[in-house]
């Protein structure tokens, strides 16, 4: 039996978390999941700031892009810039149509894009990908 995937959710809205953790549920993929509300607390917590001293690293991240305080491009942009955060794949979740969105994601060096609401036929292959390439 392999190790669960260790994720972190950067989800403003308690409906698409809850959605998520569903999502999560139904695949057959073995996970911990970790939850911030904004992406001020997504960077503590990938820098080990205040009470995220003791966080584990992520195997993914799940970042929506409409976020308080710092927006997920903000953070994707950011961890990008980092030689020990870059390796981290990320899945974009948006509610987004726009474009605009996609490409600025894309030039971030995002790895996937998914729309909300996640669904566990969409979810779980890329999981099980992940899982597959960075185990």
């Amino acid at each position: 039996m392999s190790e669960p995937i260790n994720l972190l959710l950067v989800e403003d809205s308690p409906d698409d978390i809850i959605l998520t953790e569903e999502a999560l549920k139904d695949a057959a993929i073995e996970t911990r999941l970790n939850v911030v509300t904004d992406g001020e607390q997504a960077m503590d917590y990938l820098y080990h700031r205040g009470s995220f001293s003791d966080a584990t690293r992520p195997d993914v991240i799940l970042l929506d892009l409409n976020m308080p305080k710092k927006t997920g491009h903000d953070v994707l942009a950011e961890m990008k810039d980092d030689p020990d955060l870059e390796s981290i794949p990320v899945i974009v979740l948006t509610v987004s149509q726009e474009e605009a969105d996609v490409v600025k994601a894309m030039n971030l060096k995002m790895n996937f894009y998914l729309n909300k609401p996640v669904a566990t036929g969409k979810l779980e292959p890329l999981l099980q990908e992940i899982h597959d390439l960075w185990s």
